[in-house]
């Protein structure tokens, strides 16, 4: 079945068809630079723009950087404030004419890993998937089940959040080398292992194509291994999300 993944970022939002069987994007994928805190409204304006320029009709899926339920935005920590309490399903409907089904963007991201992308993910119990970006996000995976909206990369360690310490954007921001980001990031991992006793961690984002250089640096118990669909998980995550929404409504 091919649906349309959406991804909804800070300072960008994406899109392209994905192919849910192969887990394969099978368009281009089309990206508009977005105003830093982008608003509602400007996001369901640029998916129509995505949707036409792809020449799509049907189902859409779309990940957002924040908790949702039910369709509804409960948080926005790196958008504006106008994310919360909307209805993003219905905004993206009454925009597209499609209906549409979202979830935080970091799960899926992990929806796509753990099916298309690291094939070992599957023979563990507890798995732990972070996108290390911007902010940090999580998606958290028991016996193969998402825990939804569990967005670790807030959680404070030592009076800060977690992203604020050591994600993507922190690193370049204080110009950090990758054994002192190695060092910080240590500490974000140790917390969660502490708390939640993963099996396996799952690095995404766009960081993990770079893991070699980085790796030797990360000093905790729990395997790691690099996500394999870096920046594209998100968009065929969404994707996946739609056809799945669909299929437990017939």
């Amino acid at each position: 079945m091919i649906t349309l993944g959406i991804d909804i970022g800070g300072s960008a939002t994406k899109g392209a068809l994905v192919d849910t069987e192969t887990g394969k994007m099978v368009s281009e994928r089309v990206r508009f630079e977005t105003e830093v805190p982008v608003k509602p409204k400007e996001v369901a304006a640029l998916a129509e723009k995505i949707r036409k320029k792809l020449g799509y009709h049907g189902i859409i899926g779309a990940g957002y950087p924040g908790v949702v339920k039910k369709g509804v935005a409960l948080t926005a920590a790196n958008l504006h404030k106008n994310w919360i309490g909307t209805d993003i399903a219905a905004l993206l409907f009454n925009q597209t004419g499609q209906i549409t089904t979202v979830l935080n963007d970091a799960d899926a991201a992990g929806l796509a890993e753990m099916r298309f992308g690291v094939e070992e993910a599957r023979q563990y119990r507890t798995v732990l998937f972070l996108t290390i970006g911007t902010g940090i996000g999580s998606a958290l995976f028991v016996d193969g089940h998402l825990i939804p909206n569990t967005e670790l990369g807030h959680l404070k360690i030592r009076g800060k959040d977690a992203e604020t310490r050591a994600s993507d954007a922190a690193r370049q921001r204080d110009d950090m080398s990758w054994k002192e980001w190695g060092k910080a990031f240590t500490e974000v991992l140790r917390t969660y292992e502490f708390l939640f006793n993963p099996d396996l961690f799952i690095l995404g984002g766009g960081i993990s194509s770079k893991y070699e250089s980085y790796a030797e640096y990360l000093k905790v118990k729990t395997k790691i291994l690099p996500a394999k669909l870096e920046n594209m998980a998100g968009i065929i995550g969404a994707g996946m999300a739609a056809k799945e929404a669909s299929v437990q409504k017939t």
